[in-house]
């Protein structure tokens, strides 16, 4: 555990659902830093939809440098269809794509744990999915997210639109050191996702890794084609420790990931840089449910728990956290996208004041 005590939170919490469930992790937040002696500064300001109607833009320039001067940021969700007809590029996502640029948070990561009490909430059957702990570690900055050229044009046939997939060594090599570090303090295996077989962008992804895994003889590196790995997720994830892979590989299959532990509702995420660090969870705004009290804030909440332990450094209050959360689903409390047959939901809100009570219960 780092001896700061103090930190400064920006809070962007967004459209749709987000306030809601970013409002849930603070209080568990407050609640661990009280047990710990760590003093959270929180910050708030406006991204996505709500800083287009509000600021013209879906994140100010103001609002970056907050991000710049924040020890983290936690953000709630962004987007809803009130914006579906603006430009791509004046979209609500386009905030968040800008503060991964600015911030150059180049790497992902997506744990996706099954909690026992849960097991039976995934479609997949109980002895499929059961003691599940997998980490998808996703380069973020790069490839058909960002590369140019892009665009539409038109041509002899019409329209045509067009992305660009890239990577350059130093990209690739940077989000494989995460993911090996990241191994070393789980279960030392790093599955490595490409297409090499058919794309040259791949052929270089899959010749850095091994590059790369020569500095780390203790961790096991195998590689799987992206369309084997999706198919593998939902026969046998239990060989899974650590998937390594590109933006939009990555993208797809951490949604995938998502749905073995019963709900996109559970899995929390972390995006860090060489000197920030950005915690969201992996669902979206889902502006059918926002402001009813009926979102599931458990991802958000164990986004918390990835805050503490990375930029807090104190993987005790990290463990505390997500000790409650597995507490508060052991004692039979779900919200209504984890609900069994025959189960009453909890309300977000209530949801959230349970987490705080196991928290500060130990």
């Amino acid at each position: 555990m780092t001896d700061r005590k103090s930190f400064d939170i920006l809070v962007l919490e967004g459209d749709g659902i987000g306030p809601e469930v970013a409002a849930e992790a603070l209080k568990v937040l407050d609640a661990a830093g009280e047990g710990a002696g760590l003093e959270f500064h929180y910050h708030h300001a406006l991204v996505g939809g709500a800083a287009i109607d509000e600021e013209g833009a879906p994140i100010s320039q103001e609002t970056m440098r907050k991000a710049e001067a924040a020890d983290a940021i936690i953000l709630g969700a962004v987007g809803g269809p009130k914006w579906d007809d603006l430009p791509t590029l004046e979209r609500p996502e386009q905030g968040l794509l800008g503060l991964r640029m600015r911030l150059d948070l180049f790497a992902n990561l997506r744990p996706a744990t099954v909690f026992e009490p849960l097991a039976d909430a995934s479609t997949l059957k109980r002895e499929v999915v059961s003691g599940i702990d997998l980490l998808v570690v996703r380069e973020l900055v790069s490839d058909l997210y960002f590369g140019e050229p892009r665009g539409v044009k038109s041509s002899d046939e019409g329209r045509v639109a067009f992305n660009t997939m890239r990577y350059s060594d130093r990209e690739i090599s940077r989000v494989a050191r995460v993911a090996f570090d990241a191994a070393l303090r789980r279960r030392r295996k790093v599955t490595s996702v490409d297409k090499a077989n058919v794309l040259e962008v791949s052929g270089l992804w899959r010749e850095v890794v091994c590059e790369v895994a020569r500095e780390y003889p203790d961790v096991e590196l195998d590689h799987q084609y992206v369309d084997n790995c999706s198919m593998q997720l939902i026969r046998d994830p239990s060989q899974f420790d650590v998937i390594l892979t590109g933006n939009m590989f990555g993208d797809i299959l951490s949604d995938e990931a998502a749905m073995l532990t019963g709900s996109i509702g559970m899995l929390p995420s972390a995006s860090l840089g060489a000197d920030f660090a950005l915690y969201e969870p992996v669902h979206g705004s889902a502006p059918d449910i926002a402001g009813q009290d009926r979102a599931n804030p458990l991802a958000t909440i164990l986004s918390i728990a990835m805050l503490l332990e990375i930029t807090c450094k104190d993987a005790e209050s990290a463990g505390r956290v997500r000790s409650a959360v597995e507490r508060v689903l052991n004692d039979g409390y779900r919200t209504a996208d984890i609900i069994g047959e025959g189960e009453d939901p909890v309300p977000c809100s209530r949801m959230g004041d349970l987490v705080v009570e196991a928290v500060r219960r130990g």
